[in-house]
């Protein structure tokens, strides 16, 4: 399928979905958000990919919303707050709903609701030039798609103030020495990086990735006995799986195991 702001592709369980606007640093538009849903209803289908890289055209990640966009145009009428329950929190719904692991590949800035898209994501790998910077204080706006209620498990309530506060860019380099990303990659070897990880999790066992998944979201809220009752239940879910079965024969077998993500 042709768009015209994204780029999907799907390749050997790899989904790639690349924001495309580089002239706008790939800012977000109504009509980027109605073609991410289209990719995303393609990325959902049964057996069609196995993991999900988020990224970005040119020198960035994305600038987050394009100000620009009509949709913004509103001044002292527009409502913001409607345009995160129509685009960006049903997306987020639906990135954490997904039957697979999500990889935020940040390639430059990151900014404003991009920052929080990518944060909100299950691995964030960017390159060593990369930054992430919570820009809404600058245009008189709360952080949002997510940015609360991440900053603050990721990096503490101190951390989080500062960031959105402030609005100060975040190097990818100090953001990995505070645990708000996977990991910090030079950039001449960021795209094998990223190829490296994205094989690995297509190669893995898709379904017990998902659990995991809930179970370490669900941890954040959960008291200690619930928790442990929440693990036996998925524990009881993984294991009834073929993946278990065959993960058990490689290693009794000593080879590697050929997970089908079932």
């Amino acid at each position: 399928m042709k768009f015209e702001s994204i780029l999907l592709d799907i390749t050997e369980g790899v989904a790639t979905l690349t924001l495309h606007r580089p002239e706008r640093l790939n800012a977000f538009t109504e009509a980027m958000h109605a073609e991410i849903r289209t990719a995303m209803d393609l990325i959902e289908k049964p057996a069609a990919a196995r993991v999900l890289v988020l990224t970005g055209s040119g020198r960035g990640f994305s600038a987050g919303q394009d100000l620009a966009d009509p949709v913004m145009s509103g001044g002292r009428d527009m409502d913001v707050g409607s345009t995160l329950e129509r685009n960006y929190n049903p997306l987020l719904h639906r990135l954490h709903a997904l039957p697979m692991p999500v990889i935020a590949a940040v390639n430059g800035i990151a900014a404003g609701a991009a920052a929080n898209l990518a944060l909100a994501c299950d691995l964030v790998i960017a390159t060593r030039s990369a930054s992430f910077l919570q820009a809404f204080a600058r245009i008189g706006l709360i952080p949002d798609a997510g940015g609360t209620y991440t900053l603050p498990r990721l990096v503490g309530l101190q951390r989080a103030m500062g960031l959105a506060m402030l609005a100060e860019p975040l190097s990818a380099e100090k953001a990995e020495q505070w645990g708000l990303i996977w990991k910090c990659v030079d950039d001449d070897r960021f795209a094998e990086e990223v190829k490296a990880i994205a094989r690995k999790l297509a190669d893995g066992p898709t379904r017990a990735y998902t659990l995991t998944r809930r179970a370490l979201r669900a941890s954040v809220d959960n008291d200690f006995g619930t928790q442990l009752a929440l693990e036996a239940d998925l524990q009881r879910e993984a294991s009834d799986g073929p993946d278990f079965k065959e993960g058990v024969s490689a290693f009794l077998e000593k080879r590697p195991a050929r997970f089908t993500g079932a």
